[in-house]
């Protein structure tokens, strides 16, 4: 088994906490999904929000989908004039065969914008 790092992202279309919840959520199971991984296979998860998010904390998806022995940490942006509002970004540490090539790294709705050059 290696370490590898997946990336993902999601734009909220709010800053109510059932929403972030929600769309927090689903970004980790498509992670999970689409790399074939369960919560054993989670080392770490960085969550990062924009400046502009507020009401609830990014890991809060995490422990209610039931990762819960999993390290979780949130920190801030750096707020850029011009980024894209209302962000959540997610930086996991995993454990999986497979090689960097076939690590999917996953960005939902209108954060595909995020990153052309890998987002599905």
């Amino acid at each position: 088994m290696a370490v590898r790092a997946v990336r993902g992202a999601v734009q909220l279309e709010r800053d109510e906490a059932g929403h972030m919840q929600e769309q927090v959520g689903a970004l980790l199971t498509a992670v999970l999904e689409r790399n074939g991984l369960t919560a054993d296979d989670l080392i770490s998860i960085w969550f990062t929000a924009t400046p502009d998010l507020h009401s609830d904390f990014p890991a809060a998806a995490a422990r209610g989908l039931g990762i819960v022995d999993v390290p979780l940490i949130c920190a801030q942006e750096l707020d850029i004039a011009g980024a894209m509002p209302r962000v959540v970004r997610i930086l996991a540490h995993i454990e999986t065969d497979r090689s960097r090539g076939d690590v999917h790294h996953v960005y939902l709705g209108a954060a595909a914008a995020l990153r052309k050059d890998i987002a599905q």
